[in-house]
């Protein structure tokens, strides 16, 4: 590279002492002390036009980036049984576990919502929430079948007068009250309300499987009897005077 002339001699000035080039025969060369010398190359050199086709500072962050990641991976393929090719092995492995963890268990949950309506404000019977549900299914959208199954189970519970017309109420709520009335099915009420939140609320996707267990829930629970609260107290009183006249 060419530099000017003044660069050359504030490089020049640089080492212990440079002798400047005599004015004349009969006067003695002019001495430089090594601290000024360095410093006028300084800002000989600072000046603009030597740093015009400098990188820019995203370039050098870029640049730095990629010598950091290039560091990180030589440490990390010394450290791995095998070189560069182990520790490719290992990412291999650690993708795999990660995706079949999430594809077992679905998306993480987050944390607990606020319950909210099992139903919208539109009135629909436990037959159209059916026949929703199955136009769903026949597509594919398990999670909207599920849902409108789960309704279709509350409203056929509300038409039976096995629950009262509440609005605002939540799944959670629904299985908790029909299974007073149903305590043979308690278990299975409870837990297709808890499909119905982890879809609704959880970010969980729903399965055919968990579609079809709602559905054959639906069909039992239409040919089941209640257990009403007045039958079972009489049931108890006969139950208590039998005994009594035995006793007697």
């Amino acid at each position: 590279m060419n530099l000017p002339g003044g660069v050359l001699t504030t490089l020049r000035a640089v080492d212990t002492s440079v002798l400047s080039p005599a004015r004349s025969a009969d006067e003695p060369p002019l001495t430089i002390p090594r601290d000024p010398a360095r410093e006028a190359a300084r800002r000989e050199l600072s000046k603009r036009m030597y740093h015009e086709n400098d990188p820019s500072w995203f370039q050098r962050a870029l640049n730095a980036f990629w010598e950091w990641v290039d560091k990180l991976f030589n440490a990390a393929s010394s450290a791995t049984p095998g070189g560069p090719l182990g520790l490719v092995v290992v990412i291999a492995v650690i993708a795999l576990v990660v995706g079949a963890l999430w594809w077992r268990l679905g998306t993480p949950r987050r944390g607990p919502a606020s319950a909210t309506a099992l139903f919208d404000d539109r009135p629909r019977s436990a037959a159209d929430h059916r026949a929703a549900a199955e136009a769903q299914a026949a597509q594919g959208h398990w999670n909207q079948a599920v849902q409108e199954r789960m309704r279709a189970i509350v409203r056929a519970l509300e038409e039976r007068a096995l629950l009262d017309l509440r609005p605002g109420r939540t799944a959670d709520e629904a299985a908790a009250e029909a299974g007073r009335a149903l305590p043979s099915h308690t278990d299975r009420l409870r837990s297709a309300a808890r499909d119905f939140d982890d879809v609704t609320y959880g970010g969980r996707a729903a399965t055919e499987q968990s579609y079809h267990r709602i559905a054959e829930l639906d069909r039992d629970l239409e040919r089941t009897k209640p257990v009403l609260a007045n039958s079972t107290s009489s049931s108890h009183s006969a139950d208590h005077n039998a005994r009594q006249g035995a006793a007697e």
